[in-house]
Order: C-alpha cells, then sequence, then structure tokens
C-alpha cells in the first residue's frame, strides 16, 4: 500500500515548475505509556490551571504571550500573528545547487520522500538524474503550515528527498564548548586507536542490522503482563571498569577483537508493523 501524501506542491527549476507531492519518510517508534491513578487505574486528565486564581482554566480563556523580562509578557492574537506568516504558496522556489559534503548534517531537521505530481513525471526524472549525475543538491525556501523553511532536496534511491533545516541561528556554537585541546595523546596512542577504528569498520551502512532492543523489551513485557505470566527481573549489567590507562584499554579492546571474517552471524529480528497492537508487535519480535 503507498503511503499517504501529506501535501503537494511545486519545485521551481529555472523556468521549470515540477509539481510534486509529500510523504512522511520516518516516524519514531518508541513505544507510548498513558498516565493512569495508582489507585482505581483510570486515565487521569490533565488541566490548564492559573496559579493566581487558582482555577482552571478552559482553552477559550488562554491567549499567547511573550516574555520579554522574567515574568512579563507581551500579548499576540492569532490575527496578528498569522498576518506575519509567509505568503501561502507551494512553490519550492531553488535557490543555488552544491555538493552535499559541504552541507554539515547539523542543519538537517525533518526528511520527507518526494514523488511526481499529475503532469510532472518527465520534469521530475530529468531533475532527479540531472542532479544524481552532477553530486549536486538544491537549496531553497518553502512555506510550510505558514512558517517559512530552509529546504535541501537531494536525489536519492533513484528519486528525490527533501530535508527540512534549522537556519543559521538556530544551531548553537560549538566553539564554547571544551573539545579537550589541551590533552596530551601519547606516543602510539593514536596508532592503537586507528587499528581499533579499522577493526570496526565496514564498507557501508546497514540500518538493518540496528533494533532498538529496549523498545522490544519493552514489548515482551507488556505481553506477558497481558497474558498474565510471572515477570522475572532481569540481572543488572555488569558496570564497565573505568578507562585509567588509555594505552591498555586500546591494546585489550584490540585483543579481543573477533577476525571479521569469523565472527558469528548476527541473528536477525522481524521488524515489527506500526499498526499491531503491542501485544502483536511483542510476538512477533520474538519469532
Amino acid at each position: 500500500m503507498p503511503p499517504h501524501s501529506i501535501g503537494s506542491g511545486t519545485i521551481s527549476f529555472g523556468l521549470v515548475a515540477i509539481p510534486v507531492r509529500m510523504y512522511v519518510a520516518a516516524s519514531s517508534e518508541a513505544v507510548g505509556f498513558n498516565q493512569l491513578h495508582a489507585k482505581c487505574g483510570t486515565r487521569i486528565r490533565q488541566q490548564l490551571v492559573c496559579p493566581v486564581c487558582n482555577e482552571v482554566v478552559p482553552r477559550s480563556d488562554i491567549v499567547k504571550g511573550y516574555e520579554f523580562t522574567k515574568d512579563q509578557y507581551v500579548r499576540l492574537t492569532d490575527e496578528e500573528l498569522k498576518g506575519l506568516e509567509g505568503e501561502a504558496s507551494k512553490i519550492i522556489d531553488i535557490a543555488e545547487f552544491v555538493p552535499l559534503p559541504k552541507v554539515d548534517p547539523i542543519y538537517f531537521e525533518k526528511t520527507y520522500y518526494l514523488g511526481p505530481d499529475k503532469g510532472g513525471e518527465k520534469a521530475y526524472r530529468l531533475l532527479a538524474d540531472a542532479m544524481a549525475k552532477t553530486d549536486r543538491v538544491a537549496l531553497a525556501k518553502f512555506v510550510m503550515r505558514g512558517k517559512e523553511s530552509l529546504v535541501l532536496i537531494r536525489p536519492a534511491q533513484g528519486g528525490l528527498m527533501l530535508h527540512t533545516m534549522y537556519f543559521a541561528d538556530e544551531v548553537r556554537d560549538f566553539g564554547e564548548v571544551d573539545k579537550g585541546q589541551d590533552a596530551k595523546i601519547k606516543a602510539g596512542e593514536l596508532d592503537l586507536a586507528l587499528r581499533l577504528i579499522d577493526e570496526l569498520s565496514a564498507a557501508e551502512f546497514r540500518p538493518e542490522q540496528y533494533k532498538d532492543d529496549y523498545r522490544l523489551r519493552v514489548l515482551d513485557l507488556v505481553t506477558m503482563k497481558v497474558e498474565g505470566k510471572e515477570i522475572t527481573a532481569p540481572a543488572p549489567e555488569a558496570q564497565r571498569a573505568q578507562v585509567i590507562d588509555l594505552m591498555e584499554a586500546l591494546k585489550e579492546s584490540l585483543a579481543r577483537r573477533v577476525p571479521r571474517e569469523k565472527k558469528p552471524a548476527v541473528r536477525a529480528r522481524r521488524a515489527e508493523e506500526p499498526a499491531e497492537r503491542p501485544q502483536r508487535k511483542a510476538q512477533a519480535a520474538r519469532k
């Protein structure tokens, strides 16, 4: 079943217009919980309370405020904010093309798939192939839900992906963080670190080999409780020893490495469908 489109737009590429549709590329599968009253097991309701008036405030009586100094607010109406929104437009106007390695991943926010809309198949294919051939990605401005966004469009998996991005003033300065520049590296430590990195290296990223083991354990626990099975608390994991001698730690790490060709195959777990109930998801994971 094809994914559900969340909206449409038009990529403006010089004088070329490419109608596209947007699809969510990824979503979190973290286990969610409801808050219950421990006494009776009923799901609790959250209420908005004014601490000065000591009363519950209905949403109709709530207004937006911006704190310009400690405990001092200026009020803003929905109409005022609406008037400041970006002009309603579905145009994704490409400003420039740059090499992808020149874009720091820290700027990436969310990812969407782009597919051609009706009548845009040829122009979509042309842009995707041309960008792949030149190893370039496109930077553009796009108004999403009234908010102006910086976006990056890149060729991937035979099509186009769109990443919403943070603006430069939204990325915090790394320069104020201590990076250990004053630490002295002993002779031989760098060589051992390079050898260890080489031992742990792979030719490519294989995302399917990484699973959220915590989520699977939670779903297993949920299933056992639903089925009324006895729960046995797992033994606590042994704490790693604190690194005292960096050189000895590197040598021991290398000594413990199993040659890549002799490594046992990792047992693959079945991927869960997001729409399954928690107990079904856990059962599927155990299979």
